[in-house]
């Protein structure tokens, strides 16, 4: 009886794991879709750019907003059930955007948007990382990075196929966000209990209690938002053609997709808080590189690929360090920190990237993630070094 029961779990706990994983995909290729398709919308509709950018920041503002309102959702109405209805509401508002021909519109439909995404993101990390068994929290973590990765860079395909003009590029991304409820419905049996073992902390109390594992999303947050917005400004302004630019772009998703499952293996056998020091110290060196390389085309991309999969490690490593600390209550609060932090970054990183570009040239981009690494590196070796926290989770 105890094998069967054994077995149940199991069977129970990679349901649950495998539904909030394929959910949370298709929300990434929706989320993938949405963003290029929503400015170019704009563009084609005549609103300026500078209003473009106001509005596109609306996804950072609500994303910041709803944060700290997701565990209390999850542990009230359960993450399946919540899950499933931010799903809904994405989708709705995703169609809404193309019939809102007033512009002043379409800031309640980002919120909207931009808001029920991002609770389902925190509830899918947190759906995940609390059924991932301990012995192998990394490599789950792992397979989900490389999961998402990929989604995210589907999205972008799909557009090319459906264009960006009409009701059709909506009516795709809609139409994923729907398949993204089908696995939450079926599994929601399988959801995370929503008795925890601890209590929720106040958000940022886990800047502070568990500052790897938060500040790992902030300083990933920043460079990925940043780097892969601007990586073809650098590369154009070093000499590159438009086309060669791009490929920059393709070598860092490239390493993130084929890293974060050793990377997540390696976070179940070694000390995580060295991993995220490693990742720190190779995002520096990587970035430092960069500029000396340019002009060997195969050796940057060589240089960015490896970069690409170090810097996606601070997501991976960073998750999974919350996930071996934290349980229940506690753990939907830390996911949450972590995509608030995550969410920062988003704003702070293309702002400093582009002002680096702008006061010292193409150098001042990798110069910026140089910096935000090295200064993450220090205060994981601190963190280390002081013995302030003595468990390696």
């Amino acid at each position: 009886m105890g094998a069967l029961g054994a077995t149940v779990d199991k069977a129970r706990r990679l349901r649950g794991i495998a539904a909030a994983i394929s959910a949370i995909t298709a929300v990434g290729i929706a989320l993938s879709i949405s963003l290029p398709l929503l400015s170019l919308t704009l563009e084609a509709r005549g609103v300026s750019g500078t209003w473009i950018g106001i509005n596109t920041a609306m996804a950072g503002v609500a994303s910041l907003a709803v944060t700290p309102i997701a565990p209390g959702l999850a542990f009230r109405i359960g993450t399946a059930r919540t899950t499933f209805l931010c799903v809904v509401f994405a989708a709705i508002s995703l169609i809404g955007f193309y019939f809102a021909e007033a512009f002043w519109m379409w800031f309640p439909l980002r919120v909207i948007f931009h808001g029920a995404v991002t609770i389902a993101f925190i509830l899918s990390e947190y759906w995940i990382n609390a059924l991932a068994p301990d012995a192998r929290r990394g490599f789950v973590m792992g397979i989900y990075a490389t999961v998402l990765s990929i989604g995210f860079a589907t999205g972008p395909a799909i557009l090319t196929l459906t264009g960006t003009a009409g009701l059709v590029p909506f009516v795709a991304g809609a139409i994923l966000l729907v398949i993204a409820a089908v696995p939450v419905l079926l599994a929601r049996a399988d959801e995370p209990s929503r008795h925890g073992e601890e209590t929720s902390l106040p958000i940022l109390t886990y800047l502070f209690a568990a500052p790897l594992g938060t500040l790992a999303g902030l300083v990933f947050g920043a460079v990925e938002q940043g780097a892969l917005s601007l990586l073809p400004i650098f590369g154009v302004r070093v000499g590159l053609g438009p086309s060669d630019a791009a490929l920059l772009v393709s070598a860092v998703a490239l390493g993130n997709v084929l890293l974060q499952i050793p990377l997540g293996i390696a976070a179940d056998r070694y000390d995580r808080r060295w991993l995220l020091f490693a990742c720190a110290a190779i995002g520096t060196g990587g970035a430092l590189l960069m500029p000396p390389v340019s002009q060997d085309f195969p050796t940057l991309l060589a240089v960015l690929f490896v970069w690409g999969g170090f810097i996606a490690g601070l997501y991976t490593i960073g998750l999974t360090h919350l996930g071996a600390r934290y349980r229940g209550k506690a753990l939907a609060g830390a996911n949450a920190a972590f995509v608030m932090m995550y969410s920062t970054g988003m704003l702070i990183g293309p702002t400093m990237m582009g002002a680096g570009l702008t006061t010292i040239g193409p150098a001042g981009l990798p110069y910026v993630c140089a910096f935000l690494f090295a200064v993450f590196a220090l205060i994981a070796l601190y963190r280390i070094w002081s013995g302030s926290n003595r468990n390696p989770a």
